[in-house]
């Protein structure tokens, strides 16, 4: 089965995680889906390993409603992005939908920021782990976890399994 006709919302900032932005890009476009990257007022920011992403839209531009998904890659960008009520409330809105809300490494700090963590099973790069904790996770040192639609993962190293993860989500719809 393919993503035909899911959208998924992306979002951008300075010093993004180059690979948790572009692998997930294109693995959902392989699948057929359509994605739609967000940035906070510039048109492009330069990843944390130097790969520029131009957005499509800003984070202003958009309504929740309109995407199936939403990816918050990791790097720098997140401290950012969680300063952002819009970015909060795309987040929130996305998730209180049942729709897949998938963050990796220090995305975290964006879903934390969001209030929509508390007593939820998620993983995240451990610079953060103290952070997920004391926001009321319950923080698991593994590749993925899934926890109704949050899907979270650790590291680059652990792309493979969080794609395979928001590949089968997204086939299987919002959760109730």
């Amino acid at each position: 089965m393919t993503l035909k006709g899911k959208r998924v919302l992306f979002f951008a900032a300075p010093s993004y995680e180059d690979l948790e932005l572009w692998y997930p890009k294109i693995r959902l476009e392989e699948e057929g889906a359509a994605t739609t990257v967000a940035g906070m007022g510039e048109r492009t920011y330069q990843g944390k390993r130097g790969y520029p992403v131009t957005v499509d839209t800003s984070v202003d531009e958009i309504d929740a409603a309109d995407f199936d998904a939403l990816v918050i890659p990791g790097g720098f960008a997140p401290d950012q992005l969680r300063r952002s009520e819009k970015v909060l409330r795309l987040t929130r809105e996305i998730y209180q939908a049942g729709k897949p809300v998938a963050f990796i490494c220090h995305a975290g700090w964006v879903p934390i920021s969001a209030k929509i963590l508390k007593g939820k099973r998620a993983t995240s790069v451990r610079a953060i782990k103290d952070d997920m904790e004391n926001a009321g996770v319950i923080w698991e040192d593994s590749a993925v976890v899934v926890d109704g639609n949050l899907i979270s993962s650790r590291t680059p190293a652990d792309l493979p399994q969080f794609c395979k993860a928001l590949i089968a989500a997204l086939r299987q719809g919002p959760q109730d």
